[in-house]
């Protein structure tokens, strides 16, 4: 963020107290100057200190000022203060999200050639390496069915699976306890599931129960997605905050998990970590739809594999369309596309393989654990 820069040439006089502080001392004035942008706080200075007594000691000099000695103490505190962006208190006067101040929010690699690079090459990468969209439309009641018959009569597996989706009608305690995620899920495998802030609890029981398939699934990461204001139609809706809640809990969870085991120093042709940020805010490139394309992204950047399942319980309603994605099969209720077949999926997955290719140049540029 850049500075505001102030010249001793612009403090003035605005407002004259009456009472001096002290005998012998002639009274301060003080200004409160305006802000030059938007979130950079108040700033609260002496302007002029008239020396009404010849005893020097009773003064401290600070920042070029010279103000009595029983002022010095606060007053310091308060210039310190001043130089740091308070967008807490902009959000309060003004409305707007500090989230909205972020510069970079489109290409938060802006200014870093290497990881430039390795994000387009990662990209080119994937969809060189991915399956055709494929969407199920499958309503919720017979989703534990649909998903049983691919695991036991299909013999479907997927490394990398996805559920949820970012509306607040997702997490279904009774039907995801009943999915077979631990038979649909290979090893290594990554289940990446979503909850909001305010379903965060209810996130951390369905994942600490021993007696359900998630007993086989360790909490690893968690991403986070900000809605950059109330007009985004991720922002969670008023009927889930609570009526005596003085502040909006506004950002989404998504818990990454793992089964089986991998490590991220050696496991390179399974991995590859630290590409992404573990944040991701909205933008204007963002299109609505269930889930951003930028979460997807961090999923297909992570995993090398290409068999990867998206399960959305349950309907999003026209403010967030479920959109088919290169590489993914999603099962939803209501995606707009329908084309899944397991042995049509089964063979073009033996075609591209079950994992990407490593490459040399994005090897040499990603960031690696230690070994």
């Amino acid at each position: 963020m850049s500075t505001t820069h102030y010249s001793k040439a612009s403090y003035s006089p605005a407002i004259k107290h009456e009472n001096d502080w002290s005998p012998g001392i002639s009274p301060m004035s003080y200004r409160r100057l305006s802000p030059m942008q938007p979130g950079s706080g108040y700033k609260l200075m002496a302007s002029r200190v008239k020396d009404g007594g010849s005893n020097n000691n009773r003064y401290y000099r600070s920042n070029g000022f010279k103000m009595p000695k029983q002022l010095y103490s606060a007053s310091n505190v308060a210039i310190k203060a001043c130089y740091k962006n308070d967008y807490s208190n902009n959000y309060i006067h003004k409305g707007i999200l500090p989230v909205k101040y972020v510069r970079n929010p489109v290409h938060p690699v802006e200014g870093y050639p290497k990881l430039q690079k390795l994000f387009r090459l990662k990209e080119e990468q994937v969809k060189k390496h991915a399956t055709k969209p494929y969407g199920a439309r499958v309503p919720t009641s017979k989703m534990v069915d649909t998903l049983n018959k691919w695991v036991y009569e299909d013999n479907l597996q997927f490394d990398v699976i996805m559920i949820g989706a970012l509306t607040e009608n997702q997490l279904i305690f009774s039907l995801l306890s009943q999915l077979p995620i631990d038979k649909l899920c290979a090893k290594p495998g990554f289940l990446f599931i979503w909850a909001s802030t305010q379903k965060v609890s209810e996130l951390s029981k369905l994942m600490s129960n021993s007696n359900l398939w998630s007993k086989k699934f360790r909490r690893s990461e968690e991403l986070v997605f900000v809605p950059i204001d109330k007009s985004s139609p991720y922002y969670p809706s008023d009927s889930t905050i609570p009526e005596k809640q003085l502040l909006e809990q506004m950002q989404w969870h998504c818990w990454m998990c793992i089964t089986g085991t991998v490590r991220r120093s050696t496991d390179k042709e399974l991995i590859h970590c630290n590409i992404n940020t573990d944040l991701s805010i909205e933008n204007e490139t963002t299109k609505n739809s269930a889930v951003p394309s930028q979460i997807y992204q961090v999923a297909e950047n992570f995993s090398s594999s290409t068999r990867r399942l998206h399960i959305i319980p349950s309907k999003t309603g026209l403010d967030h369309p479920v959109r088919a994605r290169p590489g993914w099969v999603i099962l939803s209720p209501d995606v707009i596309l329908d084309n899944f077949n397991p042995i049509k999926y089964k063979q073009e997955i033996a075609s591209i393989g079950q994992n990407i290719p490593l490459n040399d140049d994005i090897e040499m540029l990603r960031p690696k654990s230690p070994v």
